[in-house]
Order: C-alpha cells, then sequence, then structure tokens
C-alpha cells in the first residue's frame, strides 16, 4: 500500500474515532474521493486497535478500576466502584456486537457503505446530536452511571454500525440525553469504545489475519502505531475543550458535510 494513503487512513481513523464526525464515514469516503483503492479490512483493523490503544492509555486510571473491579463482579458483587463500571461496560457492548453480528453476516453491513447513506446519517444524527446538547439537562455525573443508562447507552451505540453515525456521537447524544454534563458524557462514551473496538477487532481480525502476509501485516503495524498517536492528540484536545465549548462546531462541520455528500450522491 503506498504509505501516503498509509498515513491518511491512520490520521483520519485517529483524528475522527473520539470526535463526534464518524471514523468509518471518513474511512468509506476516502477511496471515493481519492484514487486509492479501498484499504482492506487487516488495515480497517489495525487502526482500530490503534485508537483502542490510545483511549485505554488516555483513560489508564478508569480502564485500571474497571479491571480491578472485574475479579469482584465474577463472584456476583457489584458493590465496588471497578465493579460497577466493568457491570457497565459490558451491558452497554451487548447491543452493538449483537447488531454487528447481524449486519456482518448478512451482508448488511456492505451494502450500507455508500455517499448516500453517510450523507444522510451525518446530517441527520449530527442535528440530533444538537439537539440533545443544546436542551440536554446536565444533572449526572459519571459516578451515577449504573445498569439502566449503561443499556440505554448500549442501544444508542448500536446505531453507530450505520456508516456514517460516529460511535462517539451517538453515545454522546445519548448520555447528553440521559442528563449527562458533557465532559462526564464523553468519558463515559469512550470507556464504551473500549469492549466494543475489541469485539470488532476480533471478529474482523481474525478473518483478516488468514489472508494476511508479511507486506500488509508490516502495514498494520505502522497504521496502528500513527493512528494511536493521532487519537491521542485528538482526544486530548476534545476533552479539554469539552470544559469550554460545546458540540455545536461538530455539527456545523456534520451538516455542511451531510449536506455536500447528499448534493454530490443525487446529482450523479
Amino acid at each position: 500500500m503506498p504509505l501516503l494513503q498509509l498515513i491518511l487512513v491512520a490520521l483520519i481513523q485517529g483524528i475522527t474515532e473520539f470526535l463526534p464526525i464518524s471514523s468509518s464515514g471518513h474511512l468509506i469516503l476516502l477511496p471515493s474521493l481519492t484514487n486509492f483503492e479501498d484499504q482492506g479490512q487487516m488495515i480497517d483493523v489495525a487502526v482500530h486497535v490503534g485508537t483502542l490503544a490510545a483511549v485505554v492509555i488516555y483513560f489508564w486510571r478508569d480502564v485500571k478500576t474497571g479491571l480491578l473491579g472485574l475479579p469482584c463482579l465474577a463472584c456476583g458483587r457489584t458493590d465496588t466502584e471497578g465493579a460497577k463500571l466493568a457491570l457497565g461496560l459490558i451491558i452497554a457492548t451487548i447491543p452493538t456486537v449483537l447488531f454487528g453480528a447481524f449486519l456482518h453476516f448478512t451482508g448488511l453491513s456492505d451494502a450500507m457503505r455508500s455517499m448516500a447513506v453517510i450523507g444522510w446519517t451525518m446530517l441527520g444524527f449530527g442535528i440530533v446530536l444538537y439537539i440533545a446538547d443544546r436542551f440536554g439537562a446536565e444533572t449526572k455525573s459519571a459516578g451515577d452511571w449504573g445498569v439502566k443508562d449503561a443499556l440505554i447507552m448500549g442501544f444508542w451505540q448500536m446505531l453507530a454500525l450505520i456508516p456514517g453515525t460516529s460511535r462517539s456521537g451517538i453515545t454522546i447524544t445519548g448520555a447528553r440525553q440521559l442528563g449527562y454534563k458533557r465532559e462526564d458524557g464523553a468519558r463515559i462514551a469512550m470507556l464504551m469504545s473500549i469492549p466494543t473496538i475489541i469485539a470488532s477487532g476480533v471478529l474482523l481480525g481474525t478473518e483478516a489475519a488468514m489472508e494476511a502476509d508479511i507486506a500488509i501485516l508490516r502495514d498494520a503495524g505502522i497504521a496502528a502505531v500513527l493512528a494511536m498517536l493521532s487519537a491521542l492528540a485528538a482526544l486530548s484536545l476534545m476533552m479539554r475543550l469539552l470544559r469550554s465549548v460545546s458540540f455545536t462546531p461538530y455539527v456545523i462541520y456534520r451538516v455542511i458535510l451531510g449536506v455536500i455528500l447528499l448534493s454530490v450522491a443525487y446529482s450523479n
């Protein structure tokens, strides 16, 4: 794969994975808007692994708390902070795993990879994010996250499997609709990405690894490192900005891009 394409794929994934503007939508658009061929499943998996590493590093304190809570959860106890967090993340992941498996094995995931679909989801879910952020209350913090809210946000996250939706964007929308403060809602949404990315990586990575050769594995390693570095930078910037800025700038970007994509899609 050309080095330039490898760099672009890694940067796009790293920058857009945790911003509410859809990484998958931008990755699908890259071959459509350039002369590059589709980067392939192995590279897609690699850049997702890179962003997984970024969120684990950035939220290591929370990740460590959740990991330490797993033994308590395995014993049927949910009376510690770690066990409560681990249980919430597991519950929030289940709807996405089930829906993802359905889309993958029915072929619907490939059927939705079109410019028109991405245009509509960019536009529609961007407006939904604006409404939730503009009118949502700010009565809850991350410590209030329980089983009920985890399940609700899990169903919101499930919609992210539609290209252009944005996993972070739709889960943040769910958090704001439930009354979580911006920064706390984003923090929960980022933590929810960890088991989700692991699940999709196992599903897609197993298939991709069986067909990979040394050259592809080398490219995948480069892409993963670049995606991790760019994701760390984007995640750090967004979390700092949320202390003083709403999600409106991201909504404006989504709406403009959505309109442009729909114009192009329906003019052909």
